[in-house]
């Protein structure tokens, strides 16, 4: 499996190690971080069963979600990245970041490097953000990375409707020519 590291200004999107489960375990735990996720903190069992997940969903699609390391002291705040299991709406691009790490713009930061790998190193065509309809946050992520609102839809094992963002590679590509 060859991991792609991506770079922005202040972070670093690298596949997960396993010294990055206790800071891992420890975003999962905030009821604020899991209320549009899960709705319910996750136990240190779930996390690891989720970082589990994470990495697999690496192995079988040959991307996924990549760890958020901060660049100037290498720390761990989140997650950030592609997301498509099986039943899934779509190629999805998705991010979690600890509490306080919020409202810093790295959630922005890096859905816009994963946006361009995905569009130019990757040849999709088209991603989407899969949003719980309450959770402003990531619906200005999404809108801020040129997203807009497509449907709603229904995701097994979720309990309500959610929200599905999205952008074109070539409205992509125009939004990069007219900045």
């Amino acid at each position: 499996m060859d991991v792609v590291t991506l770079e922005t200004e202040r972070l670093r999107l690298r596949m997960f190690r396993p010294e990055d489960f206790e800071a891992y375990a420890e975003i999962c735990s905030d009821p604020e971080v899991m209320r549009y996720l899960t709705g319910q903190p996750l136990a240190r069992h779930e996390s690891w069963r989720h970082l589990a997940m994470i990495t697999g969903h690496w192995w079988l699609r040959g991307y996924g979600h990549w760890a958020l390391e901060l660049l100037a002291d290498g720390s761990l705040i989140g997650r950030a990245g592609f997301f498509n299991p099986e039943g899934w709406p779509g190629f999805e691009l998705g991010w979690t970041l600890g509490r306080p790490h919020w409202g810093k713009g790295y959630a922005t930061e890096a859905a816009r490097a994963a946006l361009e790998h995905a569009f130019t190193a990757m040849g999709q065509d088209h991603v989407i953000s899969v949003i719980h309809p309450e959770n402003r946050a990531s619906i200005r992520v999404a809108e801020r990375v040129g997203e807009t609102f497509e449907r709603r839809t229904e995701i097994p094992g979720v309990p309500m409707p959610v929200l599905v963002y999205g952008i074109s590679r070539e409205r992509w590509q125009a939004s990069r020519r007219d900045a």
